[in-house]
C-alpha cells in the first residue's frame, strides 16, 4: 500500500501540569494533575490545549464536577453550543441548557420505557458519529462527564480521523480530497429505521455542505471527516456516495486504530470533533441506569470556510 508521508505528527508537547499516558499507540492520552472544578491558569490552559492538539482525545480521571462547574470548565476553551436536543425538548431533565443529557433517563429520573421515542433516538449515539456535523458550523471539543454508569456496557470507543488519513493509499486521498458531503440528524437516524420526525423536526434537520477532508488547523495535519450523519456526496449519485462512504468509514474504525473507554465515576473526556469520530456500546438500558452530562463547543466557521 502506497501511503502518504506527509503531515505526519509531531513530537509528543512537554508539559508542566498535566501527567500524560498514551492510551492507544496512535492517539488519546490519560490526563492528571488538573483539578477542573476551579479555573485554570493561562498555562494550564496552554499545556491542556497543546496535548488535545496533540492527541485529539484526552481522559481526564476523578473529575467530580457539578453541571454548572462542567460548563464553566468548557467556557474556558470556546464558545459553548446552544443544546442541540432534537427530541421532546419539553420534556428536558436537566435545567441547565448548556448540558446535553446523555442518559437512559426520563424528566421524572426514571428509566425511559423500552418503546420511547427519546430512546429510539438516542439509539443514534451506537453509530460512529462526529458530533454536531449537520450544523452548518459544526463542533470544536465535546466534554463528557460520567455521573451513573452501568456495570457492565456502555463503553465508548473513539478513533483519530488524521490516523485514518495517513494510512489511505495515496490513490484513495487524491479521489477524494476535494469532495463535499451533506450531512442531517435525519441521515444517522433512518439507518436505524427511525422515521418519527415531526414536520418542525424535519425543517430543522436540512442538510449542510461539510468537507469531507479537512485540515486540522493546529496540527496542519489533514483528516477524513466522517459521520453516520453524511447522507449525500455532493455531484455523486447516492448509492455510490454511500457505498464509498461505508468503505471509507469501515477502513477508519479497523480495530488497531480504536481506543474503547470503559467509564468510571468522574471521569471527563475530551475530544476533538474536527479529528475524531466516537460510538457509544450497548448495555442494558433497561434496567440499569446510566448518566453522562456533555458540553459541546462550537467550531469557528462552517468547513468550507476553512482553509483546506
Amino acid at each position: 500500500m502506497s501511503v502518504s508521508t506527509a503531515s505526519k505528527p509531531a513530537a509528543a508537547p512537554a508539559t508542566q501540569y498535566l501527567r500524560l499516558t498514551p492510551l492507544n499507540p496512535y492517539f488519546g492520552a490519560r490526563a492528571e494533575g488538573l483539578d477542573l472544578s476551579r479555573p485554570l491558569t493561562q498555562a494550564q490552559m496552554d499545556e491542556l490545549r497543546a496535548a488535545m492538539d496533540h492527541y485529539a482525545v484526552l481522559v481526564l480521571p476523578g473529575q467530580a464536577l457539578t453541571d454548572e462547574e462542567e460548563a464553566a470548565f468548557a467556557a474556558q476553551f470556546g464558545t459553548i453550543e446552544a443544546t442541540p436536543t432534537l427530541v421532546d425538548q419539553e420534556r428536558r431533565r436537566l435545567p441547565n441548557m448548556q448540558i446535553n443529557d446523555i442518559s437512559n433517563l426520563g424528566a421524572d429520573g426514571q428509566i425511559l420505557a423500552a418503546d420511547d421515542r427519546r430512546r429510539m433516538f438516542n439509539l443514534g449515539n451506537l453509530l460512529w458519529h462526529s458530533d454536531s456535523s449537520f450544523k452548518p458550523t459544526p463542533a470544536y471539543w465535546s466534554m463528557l462527564n460520567a455521573r451513573v454508569i452501568p456495570p457492565e456496557g456502555g463503553e465508548t470507543e473513539f478513533i483519530d480521523t488524521r490516523v485514518a488519513w495517513e494510512h489511505l493509499p495515496v490513490k484513495m486521498q487524491a479521489e477524494i480530497r476535494d469532495l463535499v458531503t451533506e450531512h442531517s440528524l435525519i441521515f444517522s437516524r433512518m439507518q436505524l429505521g427511525f422515521e418519527a420526525f415531526s414536520p418542525e423536526e424535519i425543517a430543522r434537520c436540512t442538510p449542510v455542505p461539510q468537507r469531507l477532508v479537512r485540515r486540522h488547523a493546529e496540527s496542519g495535519r489533514l483528516a477524513l471527516y466522517l459521520s453516520a450523519h453524511i447522507g449525500r456526496i455532493q455531484g455523486m449519485p447516492t448509492p455510490e456516495a454511500m457505498a464509498l462512504i461505508r468503505d471509507l468509514t469501515e477502513f477508519a474504525t479497523q480495530r488497531a486504530f480504536v481506543y474503547q473507554h470503559r467509564w468510571s465515576v468522574h471521569d471527563l473526556v475530551i475530544w476533538d470533533n474536527r479529528c475524531t469520530m466516537h460510538r457509544g456500546l450497548r448495555y442494558d438500558d433497561k434496567v440499569y441506569p446510566r448518566d453522562l452530562r456533555r458540553v459541546t463547543l462550537e467550531d469557528v466557521a462552517p468547513t468550507l470556510e476553512q482553509a483546506a
